[in-house]
């Protein structure tokens, strides 16, 4: 009985990670974190690269790139729904 305990343990441990991992990759703070280093890097990027007005021209790809991440669940959804079947 002692294995079949040990064993349970370890897939509840197991499950929990997956969950944590899985509430991470769909939380906003992820996200938010993601834009901003997005953001920091396209400014640093366009600053070495002498563009002009770099912390507001950077607004516009790391926009493009958050509205592209939240449009995920939905394209995901769909897959699921349809592309997954085949």
């Amino acid at each position: 009985m002692n294995d079949i305990e040990k064993r349970l343990n370890a897939i509840e441990k197991r499950n929990k990670k997956v969950e944590l991992d899985k509430a991470w990759e769909t939380s906003w703070s992820r996200r938010i974190i993601i834009a901003i280093l997005t953001y920091l890097t396209i400014v640093l990027f366009f600053y070495v690269a002498q563009l002009p007005k770099p912390f507001i021209n950077s607004i516009v790809p790391t926009t493009g790139f958050v509205l592209s991440t939240l449009s995920l669940p939905f394209f995901k959804r769909m897959w699921i729904k349809y592309g997954a079947k085949k």
